[in-house]
């Protein structure tokens, strides 16, 4: 058996890539399943799984904010920053698509010593400091997978016929 290492890049954007393509995937049969019930579209956006949860279409904001967040600043750089203005689905779509952009323009390189990297955050009034392992595996995947499967969750909760083979998409 070969004792390979994993690095920071492989933990991370492909995970990030995989995802992001299965929820746009997933958004593809939000809009036929909005066409084929006669259902407005932003009807689904603005579905929630509990009132004091967040609706659709901030769990998709949210889910690509993480992922080009932690690809940006484990690669030393900013993240870029999106409008959360989309009103659609093609909208949210297109965001996806933006994010994939930029986490799959980063060179893995830029990832290399990132484990070791000091991280900040600021999170509402509380400042973070995590090294770039820790951010990575305890901060920003946790959170993107726990937006991303609420996002499912909400769209199979409003009847969409999606299961685990649409939320895992292609795999490798």
């Amino acid at each position: 058996m070969t004792n390979m290492t994993l690095t920071i890049y492989q933990a991370s954007v492909p995970v990030f890539r995989q995802m992001l393509t299965s929820l746009s995937a997933i958004l593809d049969k939000a809009n036929a399943h909005a066409t084929e019930q006669r259902i407005d579209p932003s009807v689904l956006l603005q579905a929630r799984l509990y009132p004091n949860m967040l609706p659709l279409v901030r769990q998709v904001q949210i889910a690509t904010d993480h992922a080009k967040g932690a690809a940006a600043r484990l690669s030393g750089a900013e993240p870029p920053k999106f409008a959360d203005e989309e009103k659609t689905i093609d909208e949210l779509k297109a965001r996806i698509a933006r994010t994939l952009e930029y986490i799959s323009s980063v060179p893995a390189a830029k990832f290399d010593g990132s484990e070791a990297l000091t991280i900040s955050l600021k999170i509402g009034s509380n400042q973070m400091e995590l090294q770039g392992e820790s951010y990575l595996l305890g901060f920003a995947l946790p959170n993107f997978f726990f937006h991303v499967t609420t996002a499912y969750d909400i769209l199979r909760h409003n009847g969409l016929d999606i299961g685990k083979r649409d939320f895992l998409g292609q795999v490798g």
